[in-house]
């Protein structure tokens, strides 16, 4: 593997982990009693702020019933038939491709959630350090945002401090839901360089 394989394996990393511990239906809290790792450092590691060690790796490989090369995004393509989805508390299997190689600040990937069949619960929440910019490609999100509960269609776009309780589920049968997010794990934001649209006009 050459260096810049390297690099992306490792930035690919701590998507890979949040996705696995959420696939397992786990929180932060619920890893570290289970590892003795702390929420900070399992919150770092999957930010980007820290490179996870080989034996944290097999740790949570082992908390979350995955291989080392399922973390890493080298295991081979089964040789036949679908991949096996890791069980999670929605039932779904939920893709995530990072976009970006970082080591810290924002970061962006794109996240898929398939078809279902019957009406979801509402989405289990969670809380963390960070700021994030979400914007549906396709389909309808459904968002859970404290208190809130909102229905996001294609073209929509939310942001929100991610110490805020929080979390995303399929609105309803009807197809699978693709969305963006910029995810700044320090709290960082995007920000505007062009003028507002009411000022185009003149």
């Amino acid at each position: 593997m050459t260096d810049d394989g390297i690099a992306d394996t490792l930035a690919a990393m701590g998507p890979r982990l949040r996705t696995a511990r959420e696939q397992h239906g786990a929180t932060l809290t619920g890893v570290s009693r289970a590892t003795g790792i702390s929420p900070s450092t399992l919150s770092r590691i999957e930010t980007g702020r820290r490179k996870p060690t080989l034996e944290v790796l097999l740790q949570l490989a082992k908390a979350y019933d995955v291989s080392l090369d399922e973390l890493a995004g080298t295991a081979p393509a089964a040789a036949a038939g679908p991949r096996t989805p890791v069980p999670q508390r929605s039932g779904s299997d939920k893709a995530v491709l990072p976009l970006t190689r970082y080591v810290g600040g924002l970061h962006a990937h794109k996240h898929v959630l398939p078809a279902i069949d019957a009406p979801p619960a509402r989405p289990r929440q969670v809380s963390h350090d960070g700021y994030e910019w979400l914007c549906v490609l396709y389909g309808r999100l459904w968002l859970a945002l404290g208190e809130q509960d909102l229905v996001l269609s294609a073209g929509d776009v939310a942001e929100f401090d991610t110490r805020t309780a929080h979390g995303v589920a399929n609105a309803g049968p009807g197809g699978p839901v693709e969305y963006l997010i910029m995810f700044g794990p320090q709290g960082e934001r995007l920000r505007s360089r062009t003028p507002a649209p009411d000022r185009w006009a003149r």
